[in-house]
């Protein structure tokens, strides 16, 4: 376990505050294990309003980290989210990033 001194002064400088932020954490979270999602669904599974959800995938898909895929299933909309490979190293990168701090808490 390393000693918070060995973490340098400022670890979190270095983390991707569009991946650390908890909502798009979340999506990031649901998109990481599935090739995609229905918006509906990662809406229920994150438990965020609508314009919530919405004004975060803005910001994914500016980063490109995620994909955003519109089609109609007959004449209903459909959205589609896919995280990209750029968001899915973001992702690791960051998970790799929160460890180290992490670790230097005791097993509870």
């Amino acid at each position: 376990m390393p000693e918070p001194s060995q973490l340098g002064a400022n670890p979190l400088s270095e983390i991707d505050r569009v991946v650390h932020e908890p909502a798009r954490l979340m999506v990031l979270s649901q998109l990481y294990v599935v090739e995609s999602a229905d918006f509906l669904f990662v809406q229920k599974q994150t438990g965020l309003t609508q314009g919530n959800l919405s004004s975060h995938m803005r910001k994914l898909e500016a980063a490109g980290y995620v994909e955003v895929e519109k089609t109609f299933v007959g004449k209903r909309p459909r959205t589609l989210l896919r995280l990209t490979d750029t968001g899915r190293q973001a992702v690791e990168q960051y998970v790799a990033s929160m460890k180290p701090l992490l670790d230097v808490f005791p097993d509870p």
